[in-house]
């Protein structure tokens, strides 16, 4: 059982076609804590440090988590991506649906290595 832990609808095309839809039941993101700096062109802007992961359930039998790229690449440099291997995201590299240019399904999942 996939449980979708992004903000968003995600789509899984299946070998057969046929299109898996998740909707959004939570979502983990990465704390950050922003820094004013001077404006860039009269914008403003800010440095973002980035903590730890929240919104992330404890490990649970048959549940596979799908989570963004960002929260598993927060999970790696943590060190706990290892001990996680229900935790998962969309595969939104060349493979993926895309409808205007935009990811409209994936065909699979990734995890950094």
């Amino acid at each position: 059982m996939f449980k979708n832990l992004t903000p968003h609808v995600l789509r899984i095309q299946l070998q057969d076609d046929s299109v898996l839809e998740l909707a959004s039941s939570g979502v983990a993101r990465v704390a950050t804590t922003a820094t004013p700096v001077a404006p860039v062109e009269g914008v403003p802007a800010a440095t973002t440090a980035y903590g730890a992961v929240v919104g992330l359930p404890e490990f649970q039998e048959g549940v596979t988590l799908l989570v963004s790229g960002l929260v598993l690449a927060a999970l790696k440099e943590s060190g706990q991506l290892a001990a996680r291997p229900d935790v998962w995201g969309p595969d939104t590299g060349p493979t993926a649906v895309r409808k205007d240019g935009q990811v409209w399904a994936v065909r699979g999942l990734t995890r950094p290595a």
